[in-house]
């Protein structure tokens, strides 16, 4: 009886063998979508980080730019160069990966960094939308109501709300253990693929992305909507038919981007049963993971007519006869 009971533990003890690495399933395993979708990911994240990081380089070159917008647009360029350094390499490199694994601790690195990017730009999405507010709306009383002072404390305050935000999930990540599957289907460590792999029933960690994840997005996005509201009605009692076009071709740019990233958010993490429905994970995330990093900068600097001066300025003067001279 006794030989029978040590077996059993031995057994059961196997069975409840813990995962500490875990393999990223990712898009495909045909050999020929592999190559291409991996020559246009690459692509996207070369575009992405060149368009981003110049973007903050060209903010902090300039002193012209140092502005609370250009300021807050600095910082949103930083965290989509973060969001994309955090997934981008670890997804091209399992492409031609033959086991594509990540440990524990690694996939709770990625998803920290993910998570900090994606909240502090929620937050700088609303800090840029009340200047905007500010400058169209009450124009004369811009430097009173939007000094440099007040746009450092947002920065700073947005980049605390997303470290917070983040340690938070992470911690809660931490008492649970993995004992399942070891495969996420997904292209990234994200917290909803890894609820289902637990065996510790994850219902803690659920309500906290419900009830965090869920606040912020709401607060951030009825804040944003709000301020365009009120610059919509701004705009439309202009006189001036030039400027009332030039305001709402601005507007209407930064709030399809806006859009397109608190959509899939509220997509992926408030929508109900988000963490039994795996099949979702990957398509919805492609958006505020790719393709809204890649687009901000087009969206926000190309578009910008004082961005752009600068950049005419900066390559008339980097001419060769100027460099003879």
């Amino acid at each position: 009886m006794l030989s029978i009971s040590t077996e059993n533990v031995e057994m059961t003890e196997d069975n409840y063998s813990l995962t500490t690495e875990f393999m990223l399933i990712g898009f495909t395993d045909h050999p020929g979508l592999k190559i291409l979708l991996f020559v246009v990911f690459f692509a996207i994240y070369l575009i992405t980080m060149v368009g981003n990081l110049g973007l903050v380089v060209l903010i902090f070159m300039e002193r012209p730019l140092h502005t609370p917008m250009y300021i807050f647009l600095g910082n949103l360029a930083l965290m989509d160069s973060c969001c994309s350094c955090a997934i981008t390499p670890k997804m091209l490199e399992n492409f031609f990966s033959e086991d594509r694994m990540i440990s524990l601790y690694e996939c709770m690195a990625q998803f920290y960094f993910f998570c900090l990017a994606e909240t502090v730009d929620c937050f700088l999405l609303v800090a840029m939308a009340y200047d905007r507010y500010v400058a169209i709306c009450s124009p004369l009383q811009y430097h009173t109501m939007m000094s440099i002072k007040l746009c450092i404390q947002m920065t700073i305050g947005s980049y605390i709300a997303g470290n917070l935000h983040a340690m938070i999930h992470v911690v809660l990540l931490l008492r649970l253990t993995f004992c399942r599957s070891h495969q996420i289907n997904h292209f990234f460590c994200d917290v909803l693929p890894l609820y289902r792999l637990s065996c510790v029933d994850p219902y803690i960690n659920e309500l906290m992305v419900l009830i965090f994840s869920g606040s912020i997005q709401i607060f951030t996005i009825t804040i944003v909507l709000i301020s365009y509201l009120c610059i919509l009605f701004t705009i439309f009692k202009m006189k001036s038919k030039e400027g009332r076009s030039k305001a709402l071709s601005t507007c209407a740019s930064h709030f399809l981007s806006v859009s397109v990233f608190y959509g899939s958010l509220l997509f992926m993490y408030i929508r109900p049963s988000s963490v039994k429905e795996g099949d979702k994970d990957t398509s919805g995330a492609i958006f505020y993971t790719l393709v809204i990093p890649l687009l901000n900068p087009f969206i926000y600097g190309l578009r910008n007519k004082e961005v752009i001066n600068v950049m005419k300025r900066i390559m008339k003067n980097r001419k060769p006869h100027n460099i003879l001279k």
